[in-house]
């Protein structure tokens, strides 16, 4: 039925009913008589008026009004299972969902008539001052999106002066990386099953200048990338060209071939997972370097107070971007049992699903040091490269200056959980 027919008819009903002896009251005569023949539907409110189809792509990264405005250039520029790789979660994706959901259960408490003209956004790690908590997250393979790879991306980090991490299934070397940067690089470490292979990884980084080893602790086993697999269907090129398999099989698929495993024998590592890891990780890798360790993708009070009793220097509270477990809990929902754990004894950062500069500082607010971005640089990469992952980061920075000052701060230090309200 047509919405003129509806309403045509609901007004003829209203008419009939005005009329019968069982419904009659003085009222609905009135009611039936304002009805028009024609209403319109109701509209949204609020109405979305910004055009989202792919028709309307920005064109240069200081038309982005904000960092999703990259994401649909990236894929139209990335070929599909470059893309797909990107883009996936695991299983049914129900975590990289919830890791944005889980940012509407939270809401920040504004504070008035404070002098906020000025807003000091520096944060100190290990010694060393950044200009900003947003960190730039490790992510392998950045060439596969644009050809400025990783380097662009710490290039870009440079820039704005943020903490950036180097992984290593990077495109290019961390020793790279850091004459790129021209300042400190964290190298994040996947162990693989051999302690062997560890080692030499950190002590490539350690002997490159790298500071801080962020260990990667989630990674015990395979992957179900259900959107990898569709979207690679889809992709007409030969995968064997760039990949010893489709699925990255091996001892590491084409990962032997990144710059960071030149020259290390890969043959003692069954798997490039670390299922067998255990504390004495920890323990053994402090007594081979002097870089500080990091273990990234904590998520428990329980773990981060075993950091503690084993010494580790910094928590990095993180669900891999819903790539690591299909468990529905988003990141953000960690974060509070980490740092009471932790009890301000060991820096917390965290990463997975910050999209927004509200979402960074209730972060900050909640008790974290730094806040990583994953993907929304990337899409800022293989929209327009290096220029890209800047305007990303810039916007990042804008935003959560802004909502620094709606809550009445003058600093990241300023911020307490008092800022933070819980939706019910």
């Amino acid at each position: 039925m047509s919405t003129n027919n509806k309403f045509t008819t609901r007004r003829q009903l209203l008419k009939w009913l005005s009329s019968s002896p069982l419904f009659a009251f003085p009222g609905i005569a009135s009611i039936a008589a304002d009805i028009p023949a024609f209403a319109p539907p109701r509209r949204p409110d609020p109405i979305m008026w910004a055009p989202a189809a792919l028709q309307d792509l920005i064109n240069n990264p200081k038309e982005a009004i904000n960092v999703f405005d990259f994401e649909p250039v990236m894929r139209k520029n990335v070929p599909p299972a470059h893309f797909g790789y990107m883009a996936s979660g695991i299983d049914d994706e129900v975590t990289l969902r919830a890791n944005r959901e889980a940012f509407l259960k939270y809401y920040l408490r504004p504070r008035r008539m404070n002098d906020v003209s000025k807003v000091d956004m520096s944060m100190e790690m290990f010694g060393v001052k950044y200009d900003s908590p947003i960190f730039v997250a490790p992510t392998g393979g950045n060439k596969a999106y644009h050809a400025d790879g990783e380097l662009g991306v710490t290039r870009a980090a440079k820039a704005g002066n943020h903490l950036s991490m180097l992984s290593t299934a990077a495109t290019t070397s961390i020793d790279d990386a850091i004459n790129a940067r021209g300042g400190p690089v964290w190298f994040q470490l996947y162990a693989t099953s051999s302690f062997e292979v560890a080692r030499a990884l950190v002590k490539r980084a350690e002997n490159a200048g790298s500071p801080v080893v962020a260990v990667t602790v989630d990674r015990v086993g395979g992957r179900n990338q259900e959107t990898l697999f569709r979207l690679r269907r889809t992709d007409t090129r030969v995968c064997k060209e760039c990949h010893e398999s489709a699925s990255g099989g091996g001892a590491g698929g084409d990962r032997d071939r990144r710059p960071n495993y030149a020259g290390i024998d890969l043959s003692s590592a069954a798997s490039m997972q670390s299922a067998n890891m255990t504390w004495d990780f920890v323990r053994r890798l402090r007594d081979v370097t002097k870089m500080k360790i990091v273990l990234k993708g904590i998520v428990t009070g329980e773990d981060a107070a075993l950091c503690i009793e084993h010494g580790v220097d910094g928590i990095l509270v993180s669900n891999h971007g819903g790539r690591g477990e299909d468990n529905g809990r988003g990141a953000i929902d960690y974060l509070p049992e980490v740092v009471e754990a932790v009890k301000k004894r060991i820096p917390v950062l965290v990463d997975s699903g910050f999209r927004r500069g509200t979402d960074i500082v209730k972060a900050l607010a909640m008790g974290a040091n730094a806040v990583g971005i994953g993907r929304p640089y990337l899409w800022g990469l293989g929209a327009f490269g290096q220029p890209g992952v800047e305007r990303v980061l810039e916007l990042l920075r804008i935003e959560t200056r802004a909502a620094i000052q709606q809550c009445g701060a003058r600093s990241i230090k300023e911020l307490t959980p008092a800022h933070i309200g819980k939706a019910v």
